[in-house]
């Protein structure tokens, strides 16, 4: 499972210029779910984004998390994620989940998030998608559940 994390002061999404959904401060998170993954990378990923301690305290440094700062979360889909550029031009997208187990596997990250009692929106799944997004930092981190290093 990857996620492309951003710290943002205001997210929003809309399909075909309507609003779908629309956060303030907190993060926007764009989600491609990979065909190996499962449970654990749902508890792995959905934790490690609650727990990124990538909000500043009083002295600037960060020290806080979305959870310690009570932000809100976007969780937007974005297969593109698992585009594999090595060959060629067009980027291949064979290890992205299929649609169905990548529906069940997005649904299962924002779900986790919620329980967290924070405010968790989500875009629509295979919609075609704008994604607003004012980066607060800019503060961008990618997370890769399979990536060990």
């Amino acid at each position: 499972m990857r996620a492309v994390v951003q710290r943002v002061s205001r997210g929003w999404v809309k399909i075909e210029e309507r609003l779908v959904a629309e956060i303030g401060p907190g993060l926007v998170v764009l989600l491609g779910v990979g065909d190996e993954d499962g449970d654990d990378d749902v508890a792995y990923l959905s934790d490690k984004i609650l727990g990124l301690r990538i909000f500043p305290d009083g002295g600037g440094k960060c020290n806080y998390s979305v959870l310690d700062v009570q932000g809100e979360l976007l969780v937007v889909s974005q297969f593109t994620l698992y585009g594999d550029c090595r060959n060629g031009r067009r980027p291949s997208f064979t290890a992205a989940a299929l649609p169905e187990r990548a529906a069940q596997l997005y649904g299962a990250v924002a779900g986790r998030l919620a329980e967290s009692g924070l405010k968790v929106l989500t875009g629509e799944f295979r919609a075609l998608m704008s994604v607003g997004i004012i980066n607060d930092g800019p503060v961008t981190i990618l997370i890769d559940s399979k990536k060990i290093f």
